[in-house]
């Protein structure tokens, strides 16, 4: 596998990098592999923005469930009466 060596990092992001190696339980290795790939796609667009036969059909329903839900039912959030202190 290719070594790679980064030189004069910012202490900050050597921290942040770190710190999500932590969280995730991770190695160093492990990690920037990750967080590369990561922002390799993001910053090609290489990402996937649609969905499958199958997310798609469960979103449709998702979003069909929603909209039977009546107005009503939230309309009244934030409106009732303030609470009167004794």
């Amino acid at each position: 596998m290719t070594e790679l060596v980064l030189k004069d990092l910012d202490p900050a992001l050597v921290e942040r990098i770190a710190a999500f190696a932590d969280r995730q339980g991770w190695g160093q290795a492990r990690t920037l592999r990750f967080l590369l790939e990561q922002g390799l796609r993001a910053s090609v667009g290489d990402e996937r923005s649609t969905f499958d036969d199958a997310e798609s059909g469960v979103l449709a329903a998702a979003i069909g469930a929603l909209e039977q839900i009546p107005d009503d039912t939230f309309a009244l959030i934030g409106r009732g009466a303030p609470v009167r202190s004794v």
